[in-house]
């Protein structure tokens, strides 16, 4: 496990250095994610952060540390958290990373297997908990629109996400036959039919979440429009 806490702890640090940087104006320019400012991300990243170390107690004791925050509150703290000045969002989030670090790198190892449940229903071991967590660091990084690009995605992190992604929309049937990822040496395929999909790691993993409007990819047919990411890991746990 110590990898997946190291990959975390790199990506927070970058993220929060993005942070220290922007005054309480930019905090309050838009972000790339619509109706939202910076700062609703980050506030919304400091909060799911805190529902990470929610799920890493109840793996750890087998018992919720307290009862679970709802998406409707969730939504409002985010909304209420969104305006604060960029500092001390800064704080939160670097607070909360610090909190779920420890929490993780404390963890008896015979836990991490443990299935806990996403609050959108779905369940996975604890140890996936983490690599939720990697996601929403370098996807929220991009959304904040404040010079973190697809491109400065880690490879570790683009090798990783693709493999997650493209084993899920496969579950999904997604209407893909191949994809080839030139710069990793990765391939994958999905579907006897659809359009056989080429290009960099980073631009295939742009396009696959949302995060990319023209990637440079190659194809032999129109792209397909893939769904909502992320996806819930498949086949999944039970």
């Amino acid at each position: 496990m110590l990898d997946i806490i190291e990959e975390v702890t790199r990506s927070g640090a970058r993220i929060t250095a993005t942070l220290d940087a922007l005054t309480d104006l930019e905090m309050r320019a838009p972000s790339t994610l619509a109706g939202w400012t910076r700062g609703h991300v980050i506030t919304h990243l400091a909060r799911s952060i805190d529902a990470y170390g929610w799920l890493l107690a109840v793996a750890r004791t087998g018992i919720e540390p307290a009862p679970r925050t709802d998406a409707k509150s969730l939504a409002r703290t985010v909304s209420e958290g969104a305006d604060r000045p960029a500092a001390e969002l800064a704080t939160d989030l670097r607070s909360r990373l610090a909190h779920l670090a420890e929490d993780a790198t404390s963890m008896p190892v015979e836990r991490w297997d443990t299935l806990v449940t996403a609050l959108a229903g779905w369940r996975h071991p604890a140890w996936y908990t983490l690599h939720r967590c990697w996601r929403e660091l370098e996807t929220h990084h991009v959304d904040l629109n404040a010079g973190y690009r697809t491109t400065d995605w880690p490879s570790t992190y683009v090798t990783w996400a693709l493999d997650d992604t493209i084993t899920a929309l496969a579950a999904l049937d997604f209407p893909v036959a191949r994809v080839k990822a030139l710069d990793i040496g990765r391939s994958w395929t999905l579907s006897p039919t659809g359009p056989d999909i080429t290009g960099s790691g980073h631009a295939l993993l742009g396009w696959l979440s949302g995060r990319a409007l023209d990637p440079p990819l190659t194809s032999d047919r129109p792209l397909p429009v893939p769904p909502d990411w992320p996806l819930p890991q498949a086949p999944g746990w039970s």
